[in-house]
């Protein structure tokens, strides 16, 4: 998305992203869609359909600004690794970031091969899942996380928890589109107005 290219530019002349420490975060969370107060749904017995799927926004951070530097609108529940692709080139492209930290939601070998490989990002940070390969890990990378799990790094894997936080506490938790498609246009267009009222808070 160009306009978060755009967030991200005036995120580096206003000092909010320094070449110097440039990570990056990525996490998904999903957004609600109900028309009506929770309590009217519980009285009406609706609550446990409405939520049957959902609109989920995968995002990545900068983790010094909380600026959302690629993003990508699916539908819940999901798995969260295949949005990891597409999320992590729009943030190479935006922000150039040394280092990805990712859950383990995100282990897989190909994801690190990704970013180090294709996108020249230095280094990936992902724990791994056992659910994924049972025994020692196979892959090149995989196997690096598991001799040498970087844990003071991945630390700052929760400024993408609390970057969602500061997301809802703003803009609130639920979408006011019905439609599938209006539903991924306004979470992007959430994602920009994220940034916009980050840049504001410097300007």
């Amino acid at each position: 998305m160009q306009l978060l290219a755009a967030c991200c530019d005036r995120g580096r002349t206003s000092g909010l992203i320094a070449d110097e420490d440039n990570t990056a975060a990525i996490d998904s969370t999903g957004l609600e869609t109900r028309h009506a107060s929770m309590h009217f749904q519980r009285r009406c017995g609706r609550l446990a359909t409405t939520h049957a799927a959902w609109p989920k926004l995968t995002a990545v951070f900068h983790t010094t600004s909380q600026l959302i530097v690629g993003a990508v609108a699916s539908r819940g529940p999901s798995q969260d690794s295949p949005d990891f692709p597409a999320a992590i080139r729009q943030a190479a492209v935006n922000l150039q970031p040394r280092r990805v930290l990712a859950d383990k939601g995100y282990d897989a070998e190909h994801n690190h091969a990704l970013c180090r490989e294709e996108l020249g990002i230095r280094s990936t940070v992902i724990p791994l899942n056992p659910r994924n390969a049972p025994g020692p890990p196979k892959g090149r990378y995989r196997r690096m996380m598991h001799d040498r799990f970087p844990n003071r790094q991945y630390r700052h894997r929760a400024q993408a928890e609390s970057g969602f936080s500061r997301h809802k506490r703003r803009l609130g938790s639920a979408l006011t589109a019905r439609g599938e498609p209006n539903q991924f246009k306004e979470l992007l267009i959430r994602t920009l107005t994220h940034n916009v009222m980050i840049l504001a808070e410097v300007a």
